[in-house]
C-alpha cells in the first residue's frame, strides 16, 4: 500500500493508480478516517498512518516459509500465504468476540450490534479466503499436501479443525447465544418456560429498542455465516481433493447415515431457539390475522 502513491504519479501507471485511489476514497466514505495513500480525501478526514501499524518490510519477513528450503513445489508458498491470511483474520475475530461480550455486559447494545455485523462479514471473508485454494494447480496442491504430511486431527475431523483459532472462533460465535437473556433483560426460566420467547416477541412488536433488535438479528446472521463457511469448506475440500478423500474422514453414526465434524456444524439446530420460536409465533399470528380478513 505504501507504493500506491508512487504508482499514481508514475506516467505509465498513472491512470491505474488514480482509479485505485478513487476506489479507496469511495470505500472509505463511511469511515472516520482515510488511509492517506494519495486519495482525494474530499471530506478532510484524518489519515491513518498505515506504515506505523504495518510496515512493508515486516510483511515481507512473514513470507519466510519454514518448509521452503526442503520442499520444491510452486504451490507451497501459496498454501502458506493463504493460511497466514486466514489465521490473521481469525485472530482479529477472537478479539472482536471478546469486545462483543464486553459491550453486551456493559449494555452498549448499539456498539455490540455494529461489532456483531463485523463478525458476520469476517465469517464471509474467511469463505472467500478459503476459496483461493481453487486457484492452485490441482496436482501440485495434492503433491504439497503429501509433502507436508497434512492430516486431520482425528478420524472424523475436517482439515480446517487443525486451526485452534478457528475452533475457538466457532465456539465463541456459538456461545453468543448465552448473551440473549442479557439483551432481553430477562432470566432464563429454570422450568423451561417460554420466558425468553415472550420477551423476544414483545421486543419485536414494540419497535422501540432497535439497537437490541439489530443485535439479535446480527447474532443470527453470524450463525448463518458460520454455518455457510463450514458447508462451503466441505464442498471446497471435495473440489480440491476429490469426494473420496474429502469423505474419508467420516465416521458412521448409524447404518443409514454418516456424521462428520463439518456436517455436525451446519446441520446443528438453531443456536437461538427462543428467537426462532418468537418469529414463528409472530408469523402465525399475522398469517391468521390476514386470513380472517
Amino acid at each position: 500500500m505504501s507504493l500506491l502513491s508512487e504508482i499514481a504519479t508514475c506516467r505509465t501507471t498513472e491512470s491505474i493508480g488514480q482509479k485505485i485511489l478513487c476506489t479507496v476514497e469511495n470505500e472509505m466514505r463511511w469511515c472516520k478516517y482515510t488511509l492517506g495513500l494519495g486519495e482525494p480525501n474530499l471530506a478532510g478526514k484524518p489519515y491513518l498512518q498505515y506504515d506505523v501499524v504495518c510496515r512493508p518490510e515486516e510483511l515481507q519477513r512473514l513470507k519466510n516459509n519454514p518448509y521452503a528450503d526442503h520442499i520444491e513445489n510452486q504451490e507451497n508458498q501459496t498454501l502458506y500465504t493463504i493460511h497466514q491470511i486466514l489465521e490473521s483474520w481469525i485472530h482479529v475475530s477472537l478479539n472482536l468476540l471478546n469486545r462483543i461480550e464486553s459491550r453486551i455486559h456493559e449494555a452498549k447494545f448499539e456498539k455490540a450490534s455494529s461489532d456483531v455485523y463485523l463478525l458476520e462479514t469476517i465469517w464471509n471473508l474467511l469463505s472467500e479466503i478459503e476459496d483461493l485454494h481453487i486457484l492452485m494447480d490441482p496436482e501440485d496442491f495434492l503433491k504439497v499436501k503429501k509433502q507436508l504430511k497434512i492430516k486431520s486431527t482425528s478420524q472424523n475431523h475436517a482439515f480446517c479443525f487443525r486451526s485452534k483459532g478457528l475452533v475457538e472462533m466457532a465456539k465463541m460465535s456459538r456461545e453468543l447465544r448465552q448473551k440473549v437473556p442479557a439483551v432481553l433483560e430477562v432470566e432464563v426460566d429454570p422450568t423451561g418456560g417460554p420466558r425468553l420467547q415472550e420477551a423476544a416477541m414483545k421486543l419485536y412488536s414494540s419497535k422501540t429498542e432497535y439497537e437490541k433488535i439489530h443485535l439479535l438479528q446480527g447474532m443470527q446472521a453470524v450463525e448463518s455465516a458460520s454455518k455457510r463457511f463450514f458447508f462451503g469448506y466441505q464442498k471446497l475440500a471435495a473440489a480440491m481433493m476429490g469426494s473420496a478423500e474429502a469423505n474419508a474422514n467420516r465416521t458412521a453414526a448409524s447404518h443409514h447415515e454418516t456424521c462428520d465434524s463439518l456436517t455436525q456444524v451446519f446441520m446443528e439446530p438453531t443456536y437461538y431457539p427462543s428467537l426462532d420460536a418468537a418469529k414463528t409465533f409472530l408469523g402465525e399470528f399475522w398469517s391468521n390475522l390476514v386470513s380472517r380478513h
